[in-house]
């Protein structure tokens, strides 16, 4: 009697199939699959593995063809202060308390409103999109603001109102900001993409008591607590002076430091300190572009990822950097801590592309849900191209990505399973609009920070004539499919 032969099973519906590239997985087993794909159904990775295998088991109503390139996970910008963008350039070769009190502290009081924030976040997000930046923490002022804009944008954001010990913009006194902070984090606690959270500036600008204020809301609300931490040689001195303790230790021995905490910086971190940071569950924040600029210091970070600390990076705002690319703070990462030890094989390529996405997510407490592509996390990927000259020739994937790629050279992101930009062209947001914005506030704020009865400084070439300069097409042909990644 004849065998019967068992139907096929009929694919699996999917709202998006990304194709053909190289998988760069960044899971447990950091596994890279060649001629691999990617299916998205409700914002969510249900399937990667070869293109043929997923694409034999799921139907999409879109494919995105990436073909030649990249397919990785969105990458993680662990600490920012997105609006003040439109700080770029105002103050720089300072160091961060001349650069803080003489110049920003004075240029926010003096700018610094709802308008204000959602132009410069704008901004920011836009350019974070460019270079491929899925997920980002950030600490300002008129956060709800900055969600909104963020929500609307299609990016993941941890954000943290600003809670400091003097009057600012949002918020005159402690109180209104706790109040503000309270508000803030009801609003946006189940939203999909927005995690609220509160940040106390630092534990040099806000008092004891108000931090323990700020744990005890952390612990009672889930949300976690952004701060900077340990950042300057003067901040350790004079916390050891008004505390009796360095940072870590004074912020540990009051019962701050905890499983919710997203440390920025920890320039200044001993060893036991490190210790104390892996044991509480603390994120730490890397940033060392802007730790350069400022002349902070170099983070002991060998010590911090042989300790398996959650380590991330960070651009810090783009008034200290003065941009927003992930690709170069994994550049710098992996070069700075090998020239300061004197030891070419510390912080590898595979620890910095860790740092800025795996490990990034671990740092701001959302590996659960992204830094990774695997089947149940969140659809946060980009396809990143390979054949521009700087990407010629490749070897090794992992140098690849941290010592030639640019973030120019990232063609496509998408967030929960929404493409936000496709071969370069933003779909979430008006770059024009944007671009015309952030030059009007730059006349503002040059104005605002003249001294009486002189005039503002002139407009750059390109904020004058914002034509000018522009590139002239090239002779590449341009891809037919705009479905291509």
């Amino acid at each position: 009697m004849p065998t019967k032969v068992a139907a096929a099973a009929a694919p699996k519906p999917a709202d998006l199939i990304v194709r053909g590239g190289t998988v760069v997985t960044m899971d447990a087993e950091r596994r890279v699959i060649e001629d691999g794909a990617v299916a998205v159904r409700g914002g969510r990775v249900v399937a990667v593995g070869k293109s043929a295998d997923v694409e034999r088991n799921f139907r999409a109503r879109e494919v995105i063809d990436a073909g030649g390139r990249i397919v990785m996970p969105g990458l993680v910008n662990g600490h920012t202060h997105v609006p003040m963008t439109l700080f770029r350039g105002l103050a720089d070769d300072l160091d961060l308390n001349e650069w803080l009190t003489k110049y920003i502290f004075p240029a926010e009081a003096k700018n610094v409103t709802e308008e204000f924030v959602r132009a410069g976040a704008r901004l920011g997000l836009a350019e974070m999109i460019r270079g491929g930046t899925t997920t980002y923490c950030d600490m300002y002022y008129f956060e709800d603001a900055i969600a909104d804009e963020t929500k609307r944008a299609g990016v993941r954001g941890v954000l943290g109102e600003t809670v400091i010990d003097f009057p600012v913009a949002d918020n005159k006194t402690h109180e209104q900001a706790m109040a503000y902070a309270e508000k803030f984090v009801a609003k946006w606690k189940n939203d999909s993409l927005i995690t609220p959270a509160i940040a106390p500036h630092a534990p040099y600008t806000v008092s004891e008591d108000h931090l323990r204020d700020v744990a005890a809301f952390s612990k009672r609300t889930n949300a976690p607590v952004v701060i900077h931490v340990a950042e300057t040689r003067k901040e350790v001195e004079d916390i050891k002076r008004d505390h009796g303790a360095s940072p870590f230790d004074y912020l540990a021995r009051i019962g701050f430091l905890s499983d919710k905490v997203i440390a920025a910086h920890g320039v200044f971190a001993s060893d036991e300190e490190i210790a104390v940071i892996k044991r509480l569950g603390v994120g730490v924040v890397h940033n060392p572009q802007s730790n350069m600029k400022l002349a902070s210091g170099v983070a002991p970070v060998p010590q911090y990822l042989r300790a398996d600390v959650a380590l991330g990076l960070g651009t810090d705002g783009a008034a200290s950097n003065n941009d927003l690319s992930m690709w170069e703070e994994m550049d710098t990462a992996a070069k700075l801590h090998k020239v300061s030890t004197g030891d070419p094989k510390v912080v590898t390529a595979l620890e910095a592309v860790e740092m800025a996405t795996i490990r990034g997510a671990r740092a701001l407490h959302l590996e659960r849900e992204t830094g990774s592509i695997e089947e149940g996390k969140r659809a946060d990927l980009i396809v990143v191209d390979m054949d521009d000259l700087n990407q010629i020739p490749a070897y090794n994937v992992y140098s690849q990505l941290v010592y030639a790629t640019k973030a120019s050279d990232v063609r496509t992101v998408i967030v929960e399973g929404r493409v936000l930009m496709r071969d370069r062209k933003l779909l979430t947001l008006d770059e024009e609009a944007i671009k015309r914005d952030a030059r009007q506030w730059r006349e503002r704020i040059s104005r605002s920070l003249a001294p009486a009865g002189a005039a503002a400084p002139p407009p750059t070439t390109s904020e004058a004539n914002p034509n000018a300069g522009a590139k002239k097409a090239t002779s590449r042909p341009a891809r037919k499919s705009r479905r291509r990644g």
